[in-house]
């Protein structure tokens, strides 16, 4: 069995590397007139300088040289030319292993360092055990053993021997955690945990599995079962307050751990990591199913309520034909009316003529019922639901305790009126019960000329906490999704100390006089000079035209060179199949390396087999139907791959190798310089299985599905990819994608539809340091905010809106530092706080002060949009590389005709993971091949524009075989390390 190991070789190379780059050899190599006297006094040139070399490395790194170790030859050289000796000399050095075995001895003296004692290796020891509790992270570790061997003057061990300490380190710190989860637990709790190992015949499974198979299709039984686990979660009575007697890295790491190994593979473990795993499995189990459970609550109200507006359209529909039957008899008797004023005769005796008074008397009723019903409020259709919503309404609010920010709030109070009505077995509302919770329309329908209605009671305060969860003016104890906004946010104190120091690194100054007064300016000669080029036409694709600004849309820019171009290159590449196009891309950028053991840190020891689970995401085939497609690769060894390898990170870090050596081939820097972005969502339709969890989006069509947002960068590099709910909208999910990502792409500038802008978006862009650039629908009916009137602007007078709050920002500028801080420091997800400031019928006056702030922020964006041409077409080229890159995403997702069969959201992220990842290794691929395609032309004398090869893309698949048999491990012919390009007889026979 390999021995394993916490460094890769590049960690090893930094951390206990002889260093040979300029800065480090002045740094650590420079001799002292000392050193050089030490060395000078040996008697040949050759021991001269094989002894300075050794009084250098045994200084840094800090050990002696080997044997049979060559020193790099920069290093020698750097030393030799400090002694005025010829570099070849070192060969000559130490061929009596004596003379090398006495020289260190002496230096050892001379440096004050010594051989590593067994208190040495002890420290070396405690110092990783330190270092493993807060991380499991190889570099850290042992950078904790080299340091302390330093700082007690002992000269480092062998590698081995240092990995040795730093492995035992870390199984010092996994004991440790394992043992503070584990200390006070009971008897009987031990017992019980053990308990969820066996398999329990009421649910024909173990209880840990039964746990984490929770269903998540939104239904009244799978709330009601996924109560039903989380109070067996609570009998085992695990203190949630265990978790803070570890550190968060090394929790973090016990519940990975956990989270991905099977029951039958945790009840192997020994006995106090077992336990251990399943106490943090317990905690994290309540958290997770109390989120689970409040979510699917959420997502039945909305429901509820959408199918009553969707009953009520089609009610108003079914009542047409009635409705101008009515209308007619109507419109006869105005007639009749009308003839009985021109005749003068009683209106009754024409209207029994005309129309017929038995008629009037029949419709009667019928008009009365079409009164009654004819717009019934959404609240009286979901009642018609009620002995639904009953069954899991009653124990979803028995279940949990929730919290307000509000003092004496009146929902808290009726969910109170409503669980001692159950208790109590009533089925009538008392003759008082808390409504300040409730609109007055409500009020008016449950309190009718009937008496108060229980049903309509109920279900309009079940509306009402709905709302209250989702914008987070109600919280959940024991939730961590949902639970008070402070709690999400950076810590008050760690916010104050960063802006003590000036260290908060926003976009917008920390004083916000300054900001709105430079903001004042900039928005008025802005506005003064677009209102002075429009009137005299000096607006490049933007005319006005009756106080209105028209924007023309932008001509194509593509020449008709480009696409000719395009076909010749596209002719020019390698025919390959897809497994090793991405091996290729792997020994290109070593992204398959990131995918390391969940547990020991190292990469997989098979990269067919990793790379065979990657592919089974992309193109949604899954692992079992990869494996039948493939040869040279078991089920086994995918499934094992996709247990213990494949995670959230490692996809991010596997992702961002990618994109990273995609953005340092010289060939991409043709499309832009990696500082801009675009993203966008993608509509994937779900298969009958998975058709439950995903909701309907009319755009899309009438099936359910979900959408995979992703970003792509200027160069066609993705960065970033999840999977949303269909009918989400893209908003919330535009920085997240900016923070939430790897790479080294330092994004400042990014694109989306309007789909994906809001003035929230827009505020919190400006607060971050990042520009925004939507392209707008229907521009010229988006007002722009002022600090003056309207008036001040008479030749877009019509254009400009309701004036910017700025008190409202100066009240409330410190908050909205402290949000784009937490964002700044990924403390938050920027959707999390986005959605709940959206989500909310009464906006805070937090949500009031950011959408000021955007609104300022979306006038001077559309003012530039207005004026700057070049703004547009680049907004422009950046949306129509993403919606090109779809194509060949639906292209490779194309199994079960790129259904998405996954019922869970996880599955989902993995799958959009993996589609992403394959994608931008073809991209990455098709780009080398791209380069040399265009370096073979070059070289046979064509000129090709770099203006016109910028228009070609790296977008295209036809080369590429993506289906059939899946042959791993094959050695393809390569020239210089490349497949030959295709070319035509005649430039082959030249080549």
């Amino acid at each position: 069995m390999a021995r394993r190991k916490l460094l890769t070789p590049d960690e090893r190379q930094a951390l206990l590397g002889i260093p040979d780059d300029e800065e480090s050899l002045i740094r650590h190599y420079t001799l002292s007139p000392q050193d050089r006297l030490q060395a000078e006094v040996r008697r040949r040139p050759h021991n001269q300088l094989g002894y300075a070399v050794q009084l250098c490395i045994m200084r840094y790194p800090g050990r002696v040289l080997g044997m049979s170790e060559d020193p790099p030859a920069a290093v020698v050289s750097y030393v030799a030319e400090q002694l005025g000796i010829t570099p070849g000399a070192f060969a000559s050095y130490a061929r009596r292993i004596p003379t090398r075995f006495e020289h260190s001895h002496r230096l050892a003296k001379y440096l004050g360092v010594r051989t590593a004692t067994r208190d040495d290796r002890r420290a070396a020891l405690l110092a990783a055990a330190e270092a493993a509790s807060a991380t499991e992270s190889g570099l850290p570790i042992m950078t904790a053993v080299v340091n302390e061997l330093r700082r007690r003057g002992a000269l480092l061990l062998p590698d081995a021997a240092l990995e040795k300490i730093g492995i035992a380190g870390r199984a010092i710190a996994r004991q440790r955690a394992e043992a503070a989860l584990l200390d006070g637990l009971s008897v009987d709790q031990i017992e019980q945990l053990e308990a969820l190992l066996l398999v329990d015949p009421a649910v024909q499974q173990t209880r840990l599995a039964w746990l984490r198979s929770a269903p998540d299709a939104p239904s009244a039984d799978n709330l009601i079962g996924l109560i039903d686990r989380l109070t067996f979660v609570r009998t085992l009575a695990i203190d949630p307050r265990r978790q803070a007697r570890i550190h968060p890295e090394r929790w973090t790491q016990i519940v990975r751990e956990g989270d991905v190994t099977p029951a039958w593979l945790v009840a192997d473990f020994g006995a106090r990591r077992r336990r251990a795993t399943l106490v943090a499995q317990a905690i994290t189990l309540e958290q997770t199913l109390t989120d689970a459970a409040v979510t699917m609550f959420n997502k039945l109200i909305g429901r509820l309520f959408a199918r009553a507006n969707t009953r009520r359209k089609k009610r108003y529909v079914e009542a047409q034909q009635d409705t101008t039957k009515v209308l007619r008899l109507f419109r006869d008797t105005l007639r009749a009316l009308v003839v009985a004023s021109d005749t003068g005769r009683n209106a009754i005796d024409v209207l029994d003529d005309e129309v017929g008074w038995h008629r009037l008397l029949q419709a009667q009723p019928e008009v009365e019922a079409m009164v009654r019903d004819a717009d019934p409020d959404p609240l009286l259709l979901a009642a018609e639901r009620y002995s639904t919503i009953r069954k899991y309404a009653v124990r979803f609010l028995e279940t949990f305790t929730f919290c307000s920010s509000r003092k004496h709030d009146s929902l808290l109070a009726a969910i109170g009126t409503l669980k001692t009505l159950q208790a109590a077995n009533r089925r009538t509302l008392p003759e008082r019960v808390p409504v300040g919770h409730l609109s007055i329309k409500s009020r008016k329908l449950i309190f009718g000329d009937a008496g108060p209605d229980r049903r309509l009671y109920e279900i309009a305060t079940l509306a009402v906490l709905r709302d209250g969860l989702r914008s987070g003016d109600i919280w959940v104890e024991g939730s961590r999704a949902f639970r008070p906004m402070d709690e999400q946010l950076m810590p008050k104190p760690a916010f104050t100390a960063l802006k003590a120091s000036d260290d908060l690194g926003l976009g917008v100054p920390q004083d916000v006089i300054s900001y709105l007064s430079e903001a004042r300016q900039t928005v008025d000669f802005n506005l003064k000079r677009l209102a002075y080029r429009a009137r005299n036409g000096k607006l490049e694709g933007v005319r006005l035209e009756a106080g209105q600004l028209i924007v023309t849309p932008l001509p194509g820019d593509v020449p008709a060179a480009a696409e000719e171009l395009k076909w010749e290159l596209g002719d020019m590449y390698p025919m390959v199949e897809v497994p090793d196009l991405l091996m290729e891309v792997h020994n290109w950028t070593g992204f398959a390396d990131r995918f390391t053991h969940i547990r020991t840190q190292e990469p997989p020891r098979s990269i067919p087999a990793m790379l065979a689970g990657v592919l089974a995401d992309a193109t949604n085939l899954g692992a079992k139907r990869m494996a039948a497609a493939s040869k040279g690769v078991s089920p086994q060894e995918i499934t094992w791959k996709r247990i213990f390898h494949t995670r959230p990170e490692t996809y991010k870090q596997a992702q961002a190798c990618i994109t990273d050596g995609h953005a340092q081939h010289p060939h991409s820097a043709l499309w832009g310089d990696g500082s801009t972005a675009s993203s966008d969502g993608q509509f994937f339709q779900a298969s009958d299985r998975a058709g439950k969890r995903g909701d309907i989006n009319l755009h899309y069509g009438s099936e359910p599905g979900s959408k995979f947002y992703s970003h792509l960068s200027d160069q066609y590099g993705y960065f970033s990819i999840l999977p949303i709910s269909a009918t989400e909208s893209e908003a919330p999910y535009v920085l997240d994608g900016l923070f939430d990502h790897e790479t080294e792409l330092d994004i400042q500038e990014h694109f989306t539809d309007t789909g994906g802008a809001s003035d929230h978006v827009f505020g919190l862009f400006a607060l971050t340091g990042r520009r925004f650039a939507p392209r707008l629908r229907n521009l010229k009916d988006r007002k722009l905010h002022t600090f003056e009137k309207p008036e001040t602007y008479p030749a877009l007078q019509k254009h400009i809106g309701v004036p910017i709050n700025t008190s409202l920002i100066m009240e409330y500028w410190d908050d909205l530092l402290h949000l784009a801080a937490s964002i700044q420091t990924r403390t938050v997800a920027p959707s999390t706080i986005l959605k709940r400031l959206a989500a909310s019928r009464n906006p805070s006056q937090l949500a009031r002060a950011l959408r000021e702030l955007g609104r300022l922020e979306r006038t001077l964006f559309m003012i530039e949009w207005y004026s700057d041409p070049a703004l547009r077409r680049r907004c422009q080229a950046g949306l129509n590389k993403g919606e090109a890159a779809h194509k060949l995403k639906r292209a490779v997702f194309f199994h079960e005709r790129g259904e998405i069969r996954d019922r869970s959201f996880e599955s989902q992220a993995f799958r959009a993971s993996g589609l992403n990842l394959v994608v931008s290794a073809i991209i990455h691929w098709n780009t080398v091949y791209l380069g040399r395609a265009v370096d073979h032309l070059r070289r046979q004398g064509r000129i090709v524009r770099p203006e016109v090869l910028k228009h070609v893309s790296p977008l295209s698949w036809e080369h590429i075989n993506l289906t059939g048999t899946y042959a791993w491990g094959e050695h393809p012919v390569l020239v210089d390390g490349f497949r030959p390009l295709r070319l035509p007889k005649a430039l082959a026979h030249a080549a």
